[in-house]
């Protein structure tokens, strides 16, 4: 079969690889659809810190926001997953470690991460095996685009839970990035007052275009009460400026990620009554982030730009936007 492979930094191509065989527990999908997102992006340029830590290497099969059709079952699954669309879980646990018996196994210290982690081949591909238990059936009403968009969905999804918004709550959300739209998104569709900052014009144009109409640049932010404040940048000062924004006794939510360590006084936390939250995967997200799709509450679609081929994607990864791109931050592949 097809698969996008990085074999270092700066490399990838599509190659012809060995189609998966179902382990036992396991299912392999005929993925339809996937995305791309930083972290892929990372690995592309050698700055995953996965690399140098020894959790990951070259060559590399990313990919791991995705859906597909269920193609093949192995021993010890259900017959009956065969033909069902589904997306699955990133972080696979080793099921066995305390955390994971305390169902916590998107922080299992053994764990894989599909397209990550551990050598998981991903889901930029024709075909992927993934666990039957980290599958997640999609209803009729969450088309092939809005399955591969439950994944970073999820981490949103879980960003706006930990943020404890109620109807009428303002909430700022630094970086307008795909996280970060979808947790306006999310937080939008809880009744909160969505502010959002940003960089670049281009990317605060198209937060405006999705009807946000408090979109701001750092040094114009307006001077107001922050409920909860979602940092969704990979910006190293930002941390310690959320912690400074947010109004005590309320909540900073991070799920941004800078290159380099961020840091916070814990003085400003502790003498300001305030709950600092981090999230690091959608794992637990994943079934409301399905629900909201389906109910239309929530519409990720508008974040993509392109859906596009295999073979473009290398391009993609280098940077390039494909010609009639929108102004979205997301592409993705259809296989």
């Amino acid at each position: 079969m097809r698969a996008l492979v990085i074999t270092g930094a700066h490399r990838a191509e599509v190659q012809d690889v060995l189609a998966p065989q179902p382990a036992p527990g396991e299912v392999v999908v005929d993925v339809q659809r996937a995305g791309i997102c930083g972290t892929d992006i990372e690995f592309y340029t050698g700055e995953m810190q996965y690399l140098g830590a020894g959790l990951a290497e070259y060559p590399i099969r990313i990919g791991h926001e995705w859906m597909g059709t269920v193609a093949a079952v192995g021993a010890n699954v259900d017959p009956s997953w065969v033909g069902q669309r589904v997306t699955g879980d990133t972080m696979l646990g080793c099921g066995e470690c305390r955390r994971c018996g305390r169902g916590l196994q998107h922080v299992c210290e053994f764990r894989f991460e599909l397209g990550i982690r551990g050598g998981k081949p991903g889901a930029l591909a024709e075909q992927v095996a993934a666990p039957v238990t980290s599958l997640h059936r999609l209803p009729d009403s969450v088309d092939d685009a809005m399955g591969a968009m439950v994944e970073p969905g999820g981490n949103a999804f879980r960003s706006v839970q930990a943020a404890n918004l109620s109807p009428g709550d303002r909430c700022l959300i630094l970086g307008p990035g795909t996280i970060g739209l979808l947790c306006a998104t999310f937080a939008r569709a809880a009744g909160a007052e969505v502010h959002l900052v940003g960089r670049s014009e281009r990317s605060l144009a198209f937060a405006r275009s999705l009807g946000f109409d408090g979109v701001w640049n750092e040094h114009d932010l307006p001077d107001l009460a922050w409920d909860a404040v979602i940092e969704a940048s990979n910006a190293q000062h930002l941390p310690a400026k959320a912690l400074e924004l947010v109004e005590p006794g309320r909540r900073v939510v991070y799920v941004g990620l800078a290159g380099s360590p961020s840091l916070i006084d814990t003085r400003d936390l502790a003498l300001n009554d305030v709950t600092a939250i981090g999230v690091l995967s959608a794992s637990p997200g994943l079934v409301g982030t399905i629900d909201a799709y389906a109910s239309g509450s929530v519409d990720p679609r508008p974040l993509i730009a392109a859906t596009v081929g295999l073979e473009e994607l290398p391009a993609i990864l280098a940077g390039d936007r494909p010609q009639g791109a929108g102004p979205g931050p997301k592409f993705h592949i259809s296989i």
